[in-house]
């Protein structure tokens, strides 16, 4: 049996949960030329992470990325490894949580197991892993390893969590016998931070990455496709679950002014005028490798979308009208949103200043000063 999940702000009763996304690689969630594109040092990492915290976020969610994605400003090309990245921020803030996110066909499960445990001690409690199980097969290459056929890459992503959880609850040395790990007199300390286990996030929008999410996700990440066919399809979800507690998370970019007009101008300046086509190009080509014959007006709004947010839910518009279109995924059953920004630090007083007020008085979130201090533990 593992051990209880910890409470803290991600175990807190804020209807919407929020948190940063991205903020570990170069340019975020924005492929844009433009020069307040967002720099991952780790002293702007630091700070950003350390502002949200102050605001009451509930997390900061890193993206794993070996290789980027060309063009001019070759996004992402630039990033912090997580569990590092993680231990760093948990060091250095107080209340919020901060994900590990690893692709587990690069690093064996025994090893990670204790990185992730060192990084759940660091943060008493606050570390998250978020468990992906590859895409990108030019990643793989550089690490020699073979891509598993896609469904079977889920089969060996839960022997290897099968493995980790054991590590983390057993107190005497054990074997191991898979299909894909056979491992001898396993044993590891110390173990999870207070009898309690990192709490665990994994995305997978095909049959059977959900089907893995279903079955062992704390916070299941789904992409956001049509918002109007959302509530039905959280609800088949829930179903699926069988009753066990998931919170349904996605991601978005923020891009939100004083007024809609203001906004659409300021997206027409970071996307259309600064936009890196020739990265969207490139990272539209690997997402639908394989995929059947896509309509050139799908491709376009592709392409846009990931210049705009790497694929994100576009959460653009005044700060009423991104407040409310929160509230109305919120109340398809979305539970929290991992939210990327042209620059987090420059930025981040939009979310600080005008979208947590307004959100609170649509009674999504609390006011700082009004969560338990137990949320902060």
């Amino acid at each position: 049996m593992s051990p209880s999940l910890e409470p803290g702000r991600m175990r807190g009763d804020n209807t919407l949960k929020l948190g940063l996304f991205g903020l570990n690689c170069s340019g975020g969630l924005t492929m844009t030329k433009a020069p307040e594109r967002w720099d991952p040092s780790w002293e702007n990492n630091l700070t950003a992470a350390r502002l949200a915290d102050e605001a009451g976020l509930e997390f900061v969610l890193p993206i794993a990325r070996w290789l980027g994605y060309r063009g001019e400003t070759d996004t992402e090309g630039t990033s912090f490894e997580t569990l590092t990245w993680a231990s760093g921020l948990l060091a250095a803030t107080r209340g919020i949580a901060a994900f590990g996110t690893v692709h587990v066909g690069l690093i064996n499960p025994v090893f990670a197991a204790k990185q992730i445990v060192t990084a759940h001690h660091i943060g008493a409690g606050r570390f998250g892993l978020n468990v992906v199980s590859g895409w990108n097969e030019g990643e793989y290459g550089m690490f020699d390893v073979p891509m598993l056929e896609h469904d079977e890459r889920y089969a060996y992503t839960e022997e290897w969590l099968r493995i980790a959880q054991q590590i983390w609850s057993h107190e005497e040395p054990f074997d191991f016998d898979g299909r894909y790990f056979r491992l001898k007199g396993v044993l590891s300390k110390p173990k999870p931070f207070g009898a309690t286990r990192p709490m665990l996030m994994s995305a997978g929008s095909s049959p059977a990455g959900r089907a893995f999410a279903v079955r062992n996700a704390d916070c299941l990440f789904m992409s956001i496709v049509d918002i109007d066919r959302l509530p039905e399809e959280i609800a088949a979800l829930r179903a699926a679950t069988g009753g066990r507690p998931v919170g349904c998370y996605s991601s978005g970019h923020v891009l939100a002014r004083r007024t809609a007009a203001e906004a659409e101008e300021y997206y027409r300046y970071v996307v259309h005028e600064n936009g890196d086509w020739e990265a969207a190009e490139h990272i539209v080509a690997i997402r639908t490798k394989g995929s059947r014959s896509i309509p050139p007006e799908r491709m376009l709004e592709l392409k846009e979308r990931h210049v705009a947010g790497i694929g994100s839910f576009p959460l653009v518009g005044s700060y009423d009208e991104v407040a409310a279109t929160l509230k109305r995924l919120s109340d398809a059953g979305i539970d929290g949103m991992a939210v990327g920004l042209v620059n987090y630090i420059d930025e981040f007083p939009v979310i600080r200043d005008e979208l947590l007020p307004r959100l609170e008085r649509l009674g999504l979130r609390r006011p700082v000063a009004d969560r338990p201090e137990s949320e902060d533990a």
